[in-house]
């Protein structure tokens, strides 16, 4: 999958990644890298809204799962749930989120119980990045659910 059709993606199935003005900067098998600029998720204190900044950290997690069953022929359902969310500074400017795997031998475990129970979990987690700057650091659990499930 490449950025643009991750982008497509996302914009016409998660509406609010566009009113973001969500950018896929880099797919890649280990990591999402998505950015957002900071005028249409400003606050009252011309920094970014914590819930935009939120918002970025999961859709790049949820974005991360989706290319890698997309990448491998796996058809699943993708939800979160649970997640942290840690705020280091403050971002008054544009903002991105890399995520990546928790656990990148989780993977293997993760493909088998779906395939055996039609369910999986997985732990991901992304950086809230200002610039080259660590912001911020998220951590979720998301299920998928195959055919059948959900």
């Amino acid at each position: 999958m490449t950025p643009q059709d991750l982008q497509a993606y996302l914009h016409a199935h998660i509406p609010l990644s566009a009113a973001m003005q969500v950018q896929v900067e880099e797919v890649a098998d280990d990591r999402i890298l998505l950015s957002a600029p900071l005028a249409p998720n400003i606050n009252h204190r011309e920094t970014v809204f914590g819930g935009s900044a939120s918002a970025l950290t999961i859709l790049s997690a949820w974005s991360l799962l989706h290319v890698r069953l997309r990448n491998g022929g796996v058809a699943a359902r993708l939800v979160i749930q649970s997640n942290r969310m840690d705020y280091l500074k403050p971002v008054a400017g544009a903002f991105s989120a890399r995520s990546s795997l928790a656990d990148a031998g989780q993977w293997p475990t993760f493909l088998r119980m779906l395939k055996r129970r039609g369910r999986a979990r997985a732990v991901v987690v992304a950086d809230l990045l200002d610039g080259d700057t660590l912001a911020g650091r998220f951590e979720g659990e998301f299920v998928a659910l195959g055919h059948g499930n959900g």
